[in-house]
């Protein structure tokens, strides 16, 4: 996990990922004051270096002298040896209500230029758009860029969130779409999209794979991130009967080239108490890999940079490894046919795989046998408080629930229940045998079923304990039961700072001091 925080609690804000030469590049924001844009490195895209800072608010009297939002960073395509930030900027003078893009550029990804040559910044053309503060919400909505270059067609797009003149207030977002003609010169046309459903369309992406076009954004009314496709460019855009690519809680998906793989990389955001206050916290787990099936829907894989931080990896096939949580006098374990079979015929039980675990991977297939609910725990105590991953085979439903016994208990509060995410997946009988993945790493949890992340959440309730599967008036059957232990590597090297030496000082390239491994 990566996050942004100093001597007041600052957050990570709006993500953007560049992979260059073996190493990642995080571009993001840092709430709540937005006033600089902030950039950090890594080998792995899981533990991440602070490097010198990408951009600044510009001085008093600029058009972005209040606060930077969103940004996109891109190869530019007249110099190949050049990048190009499409960032977002607000300015003081009109309290940050007129949104504008502007551009800086770089030669090698540390420094970085505004481009003052009088084509930017851009703003919002009032032919299709709401343009002006008095229209719509009373601000002007054209933020969150995303640059895309089509190689076949040479097309070159800009993206972005905006909103349409007409309709229900709160229904106008969209995606809205200028080409650039000619370099650094921009002619809007109508949306690349209009749901007519939302209030924004936030962080907008465009990408190819696996011959069709799609199209990500950020929807605030359920905190999802969400997809369209189209096999033309600028479309029409249509969504499956689930549109939704990762549960409630993730937001602000940026996609990333990395050789042959397409990655996403968003930010998590969960409720904290601080100081006796409650608020907003925001995080960066590690990507996910985009593929896609055979129809052409978005799925999402774990991650493969965790195959490289497996150890002590061990396989459990002994029944007499097994051991029970709560005793039940229902509760079967048995070895048939080369596969593990637990069973509850009436009540609840819990079936322990040895040992203790904080951070893992355990992976196996499963099918249940007849009828009743089944699921997982993991960093259980003896006392049965942890997480229960509950799975409804037939209805393809996932919930997790950090569930235990209050510490100070009174009357009905004698115990702590929250649902903290759940989702959908491919039900029983249409996949039988189903392979199970869940990783734990830190405060990060990730469950995967039959290759596709279902569910991906940030809870730091529980740090360890006991792994395994549970059933209600059912019976399971296991195969392939395997347990990984996961390391931890350090995010972030200690600061360099000395009582004579100021951050000008720092190295901005990461190949200057080594990254955290």
């Amino acid at each position: 996990m990566y996050a942004s925080h100093g001597f007041l609690r600052s957050d990570i804000g709006d993500v953007d990922v560049v992979y260059h030469d073996g190493i990642y590049h995080l571009f993001h924001l840092v709430l709540p004051n937005h006033d600089f844009i902030a950039h950090a490195v890594s080998r792995d895209g899981m533990t991440w270096r602070r490097v010198k800072n990408a951009l600044f608010v510009d001085d008093p009297g600029a058009w972005d002298d209040d606060m930077l939002w969103t940004m996109h960073v891109t190869r530019d395509p007249d110099d190949d040896a050049s990048w190009r930030m499409f960032y977002t900027g607000l300015s003081r003078t009109e309290y940050g209500r007129v949104q504008r893009i502007g551009v800086a550029r770089s030669k090698d990804l540390y420094n970085w230029t505004r481009c003052n040559s009088g084509k930017y910044p851009l703003e919002i053309s009032p032919e299709w758009y709401e343009a002006n503060a008095d229209e719509g919400r009373n601000w002007v909505s054209f933020r969150d860029p995303f640059f895309y270059h089509d190689r076949e067609t040479g097309e070159r797009l800009l993206l972005a969130a905006g909103r349409v003149k007409d309709g229900p207030i709160v229904r106008r977002g969209c995606v809205s779409l200028a080409r650039e003609v000619e370099t650094d010169r921009w002619e809007f046309g109508p949306p690349l999209y209009k749901p007519g459903l939302y209030d924004d369309v936030e962080v907008p992406n465009l990408f190819w794979l696996n011959g069709r076009y799609y199209l990500i954004g950020s929807i605030r009314e359920d905190v999802k991130i969400h997809y369209w496709t189209s096999d033309e460019l600028t479309g029409p855009f249509r969504n499956f009967a689930d549109n939704v690519l990762l549960p409630k809680g993730n937001y602000a998906a940026r996609i990333c080239r990395a050789g042959d793989k397409l990655l996403l990389f968003n930010f998590f955001q969960r409720k904290e108490v601080i100081y006796g206050r409650e608020t907003i916290a925001r995080m960066l787990p590690p990507p996910k890999e985009l593929v896609t099936d055979t129809r052409g829907r978005l799925m999402l894989k774990s991650f493969s940079q965790f195959d490289k931080i497996v150890r002590n990896p061990f396989k459990v096939t002994n029944p007499a490894e097994i051991e029970t949580l709560l005793g039940n006098p229902h509760a079967t374990i048995s070895n048939e046919g080369g596969a593990l079979h637990v069973g509850c015929l009436s009540g609840y039980e819990a079936f322990l795989l040895p040992g203790e675990h904080q951070d893992f991977r355990l992976r196996a297939k499963m099918s249940m046998e007849g009828i009743g609910k089944c699921g997982l725990v993991f960093r259980m105590s003896d006392e049965a408080d942890g997480y229960y991953l509950a799975l409804d085979l037939v209805k393809g439903y996932a919930q997790l629930r950090r569930w235990g016994a209050n510490p100070r208990p009174e009357f009905e509060f004698a115990f702590q229940y929250e649902s903290l995410q759940s989702g959908n997946f491919v039900p029983y009988p249409a996949s039988k045998d189903l392979n199970l993945e869940i990783v734990t790493h830190g405060m990060y949890i990730e469950f995967s079923i039959n290759g596709q992340v279902t569910l991906c959440v940030v809870d730091d309730a529980y740090d360890e304990g006991r792994v395994g599967f549970y059933t209600e008036s059912a019976q399971l059957r296991l195969e392939d039961v395997t347990m990984e232990w996961l390391s931890r590597p350090i995010t972030e090297e200690e600061p360099v700072y000395t009582a004579t030496r100021s951050h000008h000082d720092l190295p901005a390239h990461p190949l200057e001091t080594p990254l955290g491994e």
